[in-house]
């Protein structure tokens, strides 16, 4: 309790990110980002999760964000996006990266670019899909289980103030149904009506129907145009 105290006494969501690095950097935190977001309509991937913004704050080392191992942890192998899928509100990065299993043995190398051994999640689930997220990261590998308990539970209250202080970004706010995202999302990898019908598995009217409804709401005089007005959106 006494590491979300004056976190949650912060009159913005800046102020409460930065109280509670500030407290868990004495029990050796190296790493911190807190996130207030809307989880995407479409299906939850490593580029819909990172389109939908949302950041309060990052603490890293300055060449972290953007280099090639964050792109790694984010884009190319991003074991976490099974917590969001379910529901999970606390856990260690390990629980989804085990370091025992060689094929995550390029993340934990990319993640201790960042001095991150192991890292810790507090996520807070609201409504209208709003998700806000602590990622906290130690250096060391080994934390001890009563530290993690508190951290954890600590990084809850602040989750739950960030969604109090921090209105997530409307993304969505076009209104596209699931389909019509996914629709417009495979015209934006050149695929045809047809093409379309057989990945989702409907006729190739249905299919067309989605894109010209997508296309309606966005406003967008062809597929071009509404392509180009949902990457602007950020919903590509």
């Amino acid at each position: 309790m006494a590491l979300a105290e004056t976190a949650f006494a912060a009159p913005t969501a800046e102020a409460a990110s930065a109280a509670f690095f500030a407290a868990t950097q004495r029990l050796g935190a190296t790493y911190q980002q807190t996130r207030v977001y809307r989880r995407p309509q479409r299906p939850l991937t490593s580029e819909t999760h990172w389109a939908a913004g949302g950041v309060v704050a990052r603490f890293a080392p300055t060449d972290w964000a953007g280099s090639s191992a964050f792109d790694y942890v984010c884009f190319q192998c991003n074991p976490l996006l099974d917590a969001i899928r379910s529901v999970r509100t606390r856990y260690r990065f390990s629980d989804f990266a085990p370091r025992e299993q060689r094929t995550f043995g390029d993340y934990w190398d990319a993640m201790g670019e960042a001095q991150i051994g192991e890292a810790l999640c507090a996520t807070s689930y609201g409504a209208g899909r709003t998700i806000a997220s602590l990622h906290l990261g130690f250096e060391r590998a080994d934390l001890p289980s009563a530290d993690v308990e508190a951290i954890q539970l600590g990084g809850l209250m602040l989750t739950e103030r960030l969604m109090m202080l921090a209105e997530p970004p409307e993304i969505d706010a076009i209104g596209l149904t699931p389909r019509e995202l996914d629709a417009l999302s495979w015209v934006a990898q050149g695929k045809s009506d047809w093409e379309i019908s057989v990945i989702l598995g409907v006729s190739e009217a249905t299919a067309r129907w989605h894109v010209d409804n997508g296309r309606k709401k966005l406003g967008a005089v062809n597929r071009a145009q509404a392509v180009a007005r949902m990457a602007a959106a950020g919903l590509l």
